[in-house]
């Protein structure tokens, strides 16, 4: 099982797209959103349920789905190029 991640800043959020190669050759996502430092840090992590034939499928999925959650809690315009 193989974690393969990349981290984008939003704001006070840190959003991590986590992808796995599944046994049976696809890529399963789900994404992780961080905020607070220390003691206060407090991690959300979302797992979906489509399975992708690729992993670029399964990682922009992913960080989409990562990014609408930040939008919707800041109002702000996140837009990853």
């Amino acid at each position: 099982m193989d974690f393969i991640h990349t981290t984008v800043a939003v704001g006070k959020y840190l959003v991590s797209p986590l992808i796995r190669h599944t046994d049976d050759g696809d890529f399963a996502a789900s994404v992780s959103i961080r905020s607070g430092q220390g003691r206060g840090t407090h991690d959300r992590v979302m797992r979906f349920t489509p399975r992708f034939d690729s992993h670029a499928l399964a990682h922009s999925y992913a960080t989409e789905q990562g990014l609408g959650w930040v939008r919707e809690r800041t109002g702000s315009r996140v837009v990853v190029t």
